[in-house]
């Protein structure tokens, strides 16, 4: 049994009539050598360690994080006094993966999807959307079996590591993974999860990973906030009809190319992009003189 491809698992989805959700978690089941209870039983798991980071995250004032300090929290304040514009869900979305984010920047705990430096995206733009149509647990869960199908078919064709693939290749597949998941939630089809997926990657197809000092804060935090943003627009774009000219898969094989052709100095290495920047640079500066680092 094999999960590479979004066409193999579209073609057995229609072969067999079974969920995306269903033909994942068998799938995990398989190669974990366990049973698809158990495998929902430990979504279940995850999904209460994503709403632990989000509350965590919401109230943290960054007490361990070096640059990016309580961006969860403040905007969470915003909220809640009305200071925010883009409507309740779009506003839950910006606090939640910003909370998440922030809790992984703090050394809080998280569930990297596919990435720590991506992690607040999934979490951030499902679970307002599970919010807002009052969806339960065992739905979201079939939600986070097709994101984890996402991100198992990217992982299989291309990197999902900013140092292999710059940042399209994290925050790019997390926004695809959520796409995919809220498409799902919303009683899209099969078609649907993968043409939100697709357009959710190709609208950061391109994004280099720039760490400032080498932290995974500056602007990875944020970029969380607008990945997840993007993930809803990817569902609202192909709910509308708007088709998706290039499949998933080769969508995938195209960040796997960018990657390659993205110079070493925009994939983690902080050594290009806003790393290098004046501001960047004296940020680094500063913090290798706070703790004495060494270069």
């Amino acid at each position: 049994m094999e999960l590479t491809t979004a066409k193999g698992l579209l073609e057995q989805a229609e072969l067999t009539k079974k969920s995306i959700a269903d033909l994942v978690a068998e799938y995990e089941a398989f190669l974990t050598n366990t049973t698809v209870e158990h495998i929902r039983l430990k979504m279940g798991e995850i999904l209460g360690t994503m709403r632990f980071s989000i509350e965590e995250g919401k109230k943290d004032a960054g007490k361990f994080a070096h640059l990016a300090k309580g961006y969860g929290l403040k905007t969470n304040e915003a909220r809640l006094q009305g200071n925010l514009i883009g409507g309740p869900i779009i506003e839950k979305i910006i606090v939640y993966s910003l909370a998440v984010a922030q809790s992984n920047a703090s050394l809080g705990r998280i569930v990297a999807c596919p990435t720590a430096g991506s992690c607040g995206v999934l979490p951030g733009a499902l679970l307002p959307i599970a919010e807002e149509l009052q969806a339960s647990d065992e739905e979201i869960i079939d939600s986070l079996l097709v994101a984890a199908g996402i991100g198992t078919i990217s992982a299989s064709q291309g990197p999902i590591s900013g140092a292999e693939g710059g940042c399209q290749a994290e925050t790019g597949v997390a926004s695809a993974m959520a796409a995919g998941a809220i498409a799902y939630l919303a009683k899209g089809s099969n078609h649907d999860i993968f043409n939100a997926a697709s357009l959710a990657l190709q609208n950061l197809l391109g994004l280099v990973c720039d760490p400032v000092a080498g932290l995974v804060e500056i602007p990875c935090i944020t970029r969380n906030a607008g990945a997840a943003v993007n993930s809803l627009v990817a569902v609202n774009l192909t709910f509308a009809g708007v088709p998706c000219h290039i499949p998933f898969d080769e969508t995938v094989q195209a960040m796997k190319s960018i990657g390659r052709l993205m110079d070493f100095s925009l994939r983690e290495t902080s050594q290009g992009g806003l790393a290098t920047t004046p501001t960047g640079k004296r940020l680094y500066q500063e913090l290798r003189e706070k703790h004495r680092l060494e270069d």
